[in-house]
């Protein structure tokens, strides 16, 4: 199947949205930048990132130079988890997502942002895909809330509700804050994977930062072109799944 993705890329894709990854085609500046980003990010995030998130990037080894090969990242997200990373060019289609995630399947994007994009891209690269969301799987309560999330939005296909299952995935999954022992942490890959949100979410004066409440959760629009008015905060990942649990048969 032929499909041209939003940057007007032209891509062979099979029926399930995904590519080969073709690790061997990227370039030398290309592994170099994903370092660069890898290593700002890394340093931007200590004592703002949780633990679960920091473990999981040492235990993926995704500090080991360039941008990870997709099977070798999978034999490791696999042994802990039972999640793999499948390669895709573009975003996919809702239903198709959901049955990735229902599968313990993440789908993500096999390009890396240009040099001028460094500090911000719209669309999900590879950096912000793996860096930013990959970790979190190799936590199990997460693991559990992704695949989830994924058997949910399959059951509710058809159904009106996928913008409130969109609003639940991005104050969550993309940018979800966490209380702990030391303090509230970031786990959403949208604030992990951006230096500047990484300190806004967490420092700045001006935005809500509300205990997480399913109802309200689903109710509340949210912003693609600026940082968050409102990011909502859980207790622990028990009560994110326990949330979700709770939710579908409702749907």
């Amino acid at each position: 199947m032929l499909i041209t993705t939003r940057l007007g890329r032209k891509v062979e894709v099979n029926e399930d949205y995904t590519v080969d990854q073709n690790w061997a085609h990227y370039t030398a500046d290309e592994h170099a930048r994903w370092d660069r980003l890898y290593d700002r990010q890394r340093e931007i995030l200590k004592g703002r990132a949780c633990q679960e998130f920091l473990d999981g990037l040492e235990a993926l080894k995704l500090s080991d130079g360039g941008i990870p090969n997709f099977e070798e990242l999978s034999e490791r997200l696999m042994a802990r988890t039972g999640w793999k990373v499948v390669a895709v060019p573009d975003l996919v289609p809702d239903e198709v997502f959901f049955d990735h995630l229902a599968n313990r399947r993440f789908p993500a994007g096999n390009f890396i942002r240009r040099e001028d994009q460094f500090n911000y891209i719209q669309e999900p690269d590879v950096f912000h895909d793996v860096f930013g969301h990959v970790p979190m799987l190799s936590h199990p309560v997460f693991a559990d809330y992704m695949e989830a999330y994924g058997k949910g939005g399959l059951a509710a296909a058809g159904k009106g509700v996928l913008q409130n299952l969109a609003r639940l995935y991005w104050y969550t999954v993309e940018f979800g804050l966490i209380n702990t022992p030391d303090g509230m942490r970031l786990y959403g890959a949208g604030i992990v994977s951006s230096p500047a949100e990484s300190v806004f979410a967490l420092e700045d004066p001006s935005p809500n930062r509300i205990h997480f409440d399913l109802e309200r959760v689903m109710c509340t629009n949210y912003r693609i072109d600026d940082f968050q008015q409102s990011y909502f905060v859980i207790d622990s990942f028990d009560e994110l799944l326990d949330a979700t649990y709770q939710l579908w048969p409702h749907l």
